[in-house]
């Protein structure tokens, strides 16, 4: 497995390919990509706040001119670390998948603001919303939404080069999509590739999520630029995949063993995957791979589930 630096900031990755690292991916901590040719540029993704998002941008403009001048941008889903910078990208189409933007207007900036405003008063889940969340800024957000949707695949051009956005979703969020550069053998998958941390089924199915998999380890890659984590390649891809197989696995013995979901997440070792950051994440994939068992599609509660992350962690 090759491995790339894993700092703060813009990495040159060859022929106007670029991916901008938030170390150390852990909550909010996202990964965003920049496809140039010719002039033109694409932007994948913004990040969780002004403040940072700024400072990406005017590091892009310093690496190339292309980025002066940002002409598409794809939020390859709805969670706000990879949209919620998007009002400073202006003049850009932006462009996601429909289920992505649907989605979006279910958990504004505004919402986060607020649950920050009363963690202080909320116990131990204020204390580890404030873990998690507490480093970004909310409250100056404007929701700035896609312009223009898509459903399972986008050919689209930047300068010469060939862009494909292909909807892998619902797995993370209900409407996933990675973003293939062909000619320079590189993806962007945004969080269906958590690289060192635990990644999140916020919809599943978990067989979507495999799926994908399935299909970047069918592509022609050389390297793959994660929504978290350092950039990675096909190995990077086989480790998550291999987490969903032996959780599910896992869950499936003991959802036929009559135990709950919380029952099961005390008693799952996590195994290969302990070293992993975020390990509290897997009571998120428990009861969402509990869900499915029961053929239930009433969403879960977000605050019951922070809740038991806390308790776990």
């Amino acid at each position: 497995m090759h491995h790339w630096p894993y700092t703060k900031g813009l990495h040159d990755l060859g022929n106007g390919i670029y991916a901008y690292l938030q170390p150390d991916g852990s909550w909010g901590l996202s990964n965003a990509g920049l496809i140039t040719d010719g002039g033109r540029a694409l932007l994948v993704d913004t990040l969780f706040d002004l403040p940072l998002t700024r400072e990406m941008l005017e590091t892009m403009r310093q690496a190339t001119p292309a980025a002066r001048s940002i002409e598409v941008l794809v939020n390859t889903h709805s969670n706000g670390d990879h949209y919620f910078g998007n009002q400073l990208v202006e003049g850009a189409e932006i462009v996601s998948s429909l289920a992505c933007a649907e989605e979006m207007k279910e958990a504004p900036p505004g919402m986060l603001a607020s649950l920050q405003k009363m963690a202080p008063e909320m116990g131990e889940v204020g204390t580890y919303f404030t873990h998690c969340f507490g480093a970004f800024k909310f409250d100056d957000i404007t929701p700035t939404l896609p312009t223009k949707t898509f459903e399972k695949r986008l050919d689209l051009k930047v300068g010469r080069k060939d862009v494909q956005l292909l909807e892998v979703g619902p797995a993370h969020t209900r409407g996933d999509v990675i973003v293939y550069v062909p000619e320079d053998r590189t993806l962007f998958a945004g969080d269906m590739l958590f690289i060192g941390g635990t990644p999140i089924m916020w919809a599943g199915p978990v067989a979507n999520w495999i799926g994908a998999c399935d299909l970047m380890l069918a592509m022609d890659l050389e390297r793959i630029v994660p929504g978290h984590g350092p950039v990675t390649d096909k190995e990077g891809v086989r480790a998550i995949k291999g987490y969903f197989e032996y959780l599910a696995a896992e869950v499936r013995r003991r959802y036929d063993a009559g135990m709950t979901a919380d029952e099961a997440v005390a008693d799952i070792d996590p195994g290969p995957y302990a070293s992993w950051g975020d390990r509290e994440r897997i009571v998120i994939n428990v009861h969402v791979l509990y869900r499915e068992l029961r053929a239930e599609s009433a969403p879960l509660n977000p605050i019951a589930l922070f809740e038991a992350m806390a308790k776990y962690k």
